[in-house]
């Protein structure tokens, strides 16, 4: 390792978005945006814009950066890379190519760990086939690193978070609580071990999980990041105008992740997307609270989060599960609309 980025930051990945209704608010000063060929603007809060090209081909264009996670400039540029792509996937798309997005302060850092970013945020380029065509840099502290983003998807096949359907089943394919598992080893509560098994996790690309979706006829998904799952499930709802009644036993979660919650260790990020979510999400007086604060944990390149009819839901996590997403799990169902968008059991 050439140089501790964590020296550099008190929070980084997902965890330092913009808190969801502070963006929320800030957003309502811009007028709609429609155009014939704009399927996907940001009126539903979705992972990217996509705009058709032709009656074969839609481009899906998206941006993420954040300041580091991890204390390795390698890993650091992995996951990094990887949590840009994953808007692409969610869409159900294809990455064609990416550009760098750095922010780097030359006098404090050796330019060596830039260097170590940007080879390996190319690696996970690499990795998802697509090609790395420039980028933009600033002298700027602390440093931060992602990806502008460009793919494509079939106008008629593109996957929004606004397709739920009542009856539809909802599966997660990667466990939760790496914001928890950060914080936590920051603190000197996880181990060594769990802390590299969620940094793997979220090296993994959601590729191969756009291609079974796509391959079932899946229309609604959504990737969790930095909302945490209920802060994204809640907008799936309301751009889908129904309910998602999500099962608290049910949830994957990474090695560690429980815990380190429940020994107090819960970052501010899940408090904040639990302000955002409020009053629309009604939890059952059983459900266990450090359950919950997990479903409201900020996440850095999650799984996906999709909907689909029951009678696929089976063979839908036999392929993921192949694939190497091997927490897949069913954890809830979409409902007609009831007196919360979320209801959590």
């Amino acid at each position: 390792m050439s140089f501790d980025l964590l020296t550099t930051v008190e929070y980084g990945g997902c965890s330092a978005k913009l808190p969801a209704d502070k963006l929320a608010e800030a957003l309502k000063v811009l007028p709609a945006i429609t155009h014939e060929r704009l399927l996907v603007s940001i009126d539903t809060h979705d992972d990217a814009g996509v705009y058709k090209l032709s009656d074969e081909v839609a481009l899906i264009q998206t941006t993420d950066f954040f300041p580091p996670l991890c204390s390795d400039p390698f890993e650091f540029g992995q996951i990094s890379a990887a949590n840009a792509l994953s808007d692409v996937y969610a869409m159900g798309g294809e990455a064609l190519t990416a550009l760098n997005i750095a922010l780097f302060p030359s006098s404090k850092i050796p330019l060596s760990a830039l260097a170590d970013i940007l080879r390996c945020g190319l690696d996970k380029i690499s990795e998802a086939g697509a090609l790395m065509v420039g980028g933009h840099t600033i002298d700027d502290f602390p440093p931060k690193y992602g990806l502008a983003v460009t793919g494509i998807v079939h106008p008629k096949r593109v996957i929004t978070n606004s397709a739920a359907q009542a009856g539809d089943v909802c599966i997660l394919t990667k466990p939760l609580g790496s914001g928890i598992i950060l914080a936590g080893r920051r603190s000197g509560l996880v181990g060594a071990g769990a802390h590299q098994a969620a940094l793997d996790n979220m090296k993994q690309l959601n590729r191969a999980g756009a291609v079974i979706m796509q391959r079932h006829g899946v229309r609604c998904a959504t990737d969790i990041t930095g909302f945490g799952l209920l802060g994204h499930a809640f907008k799936m709802a309301v751009a889908g105008h129904g309910t998602l009644r999500l099962e608290s036993r049910a949830l994957p979660l990474l090695a560690g992740a429980y815990e380190c919650a429940t020994a107090g260790c819960i970052p501010g990020a899940a408090f904040r997307n639990q302000d955002f979510v409020g009053a629309n999400c009604a939890i059952a007086k059983d459900v266990d609270y450090f359950r919950t604060m997990i479903m409201f944990d900020a996440q850095t390149s999650g799984g996906l989060f999709l909907c689909c009819k029951p009678d696929r839901a089976g063979d839908i996590l036999s392929e993921l599960r192949s694939a190497g997403y091997a927490g897949s799990v069913i954890i809830g169902e979409v409902l007609l609309p009831q007196k919360t968008a979320l209801e959590i059991i």
